[in-house]
């Protein structure tokens, strides 16, 4: 193993540029999400008009990237630099983060197993915040469109949810040419069409229910999710384990590489 010499001390070169590589993967990380971000935001004029950001009710995707990728770049930043510059401060501040987030994720996957009501009503009424939302936000309607798709579902607990937006709401002051419909993401694929019928889902909560299952999705997402989380339990918890796993690893790096120079300096001293 190789080292750096000292008094009567030696920092370790695998440790310091292990840390480096570790960290140098999470900053470019972040770069990319603070880029895709920004781009999205660019595009649909917030970055001009940034008060576009508190007038949307609903959630903002763009916002989450943004976030992750503050949080990337800022310790990949502090564990490539503190590695390579052997800063105390900056690894600590790494280590500390680390730490936090892991507590934070299992105190997050705790809470959520032992009150599993309380969870399911508060995405009930996230889910219904973000479909009177739906057609504020590009991305917000992307990111609902997929779900439903994916999921084969519609709407937080069915199609009536619908009713909450606006533009598909059955009432008779509404003059919507969607009204009492669906979006087309609720909608069965037809597997003869090749192109994506996104009017499919006009008018069907006109017709009988009975009518409904053969033309749109009609469980519920939070249903749908449900079923979904115990058939891919093991691929959730590998996920999981795996985050954990590499959390750790990066921990290990800095308390090692941080003990190190704190026994070079406190060679120094003597």
């Amino acid at each position: 193993m190789h080292y750096y010499r000292y008094s009567n001390a030696e920092v370790s070169c695998w440790y310091k540029y292990l840390l480096f590589s570790y960290n140098i993967i999470f900053w470019l990380a972040g770069v990319a999400f603070l880029a895709a971000g920004l781009w999205a935001w660019s595009e649909k004029g917030v970055l001009s008009d940034i008060t576009k950001v508190t007038r949307l009710h609903g959630f903002d995707p763009v916002v989450l990237v943004l976030i992750v990728g503050v949080v990337m770049f800022t310790l990949g930043f502090a564990g490539c630099v503190g590695a390579l510059r052997e800063n105390i401060c900056l690894l600590k501040f790494f280590c500390g983060t680390i730490v936090f987030i892991f507590l934070l994720e299992l105190t997050v996957a705790v809470l959520a197993f032992l009150f599993q009501d309380w969870v399911r009503e508060k995405f009930k009424e996230f889910f219904e915040i973000n479909i009177i939302s739906y057609r504020d936000d590009i991305d917000l309607q992307n990111l609902i469109d997929s779900l439903q798709k994916i999921n084969h579902c519609c709407g937080a607990q069915g199609p009536e949810d619908w009713d909450l937006n606006i533009y598909f709401n059955c009432s008779s002051e509404s003059k919507s040419r969607e009204k009492c419909g669906v979006p087309f993401s609720c909608c069965v694929p037809d597997p003869a069409q090749k192109v994506v019928n996104t009017q499919c889902g006009y008018d069907i909560r006109m017709q009988s229910k009975n009518k409904w299952d053969n033309l749109i999705f009609t469980k519920g997402c939070i249903p749908a999710l449900e079923a979904w989380l115990p058939r891919n339990i093991y691929i959730v918890a590998g996920v999981f384990i795996a985050i954990s796993l590499l959390q750790i690893f990066g921990i290990f790096l800095a308390r090692t590489l941080i003990s190190d120079i704190e026994a070079v300096k406190a060679g120094n001293n003597f």
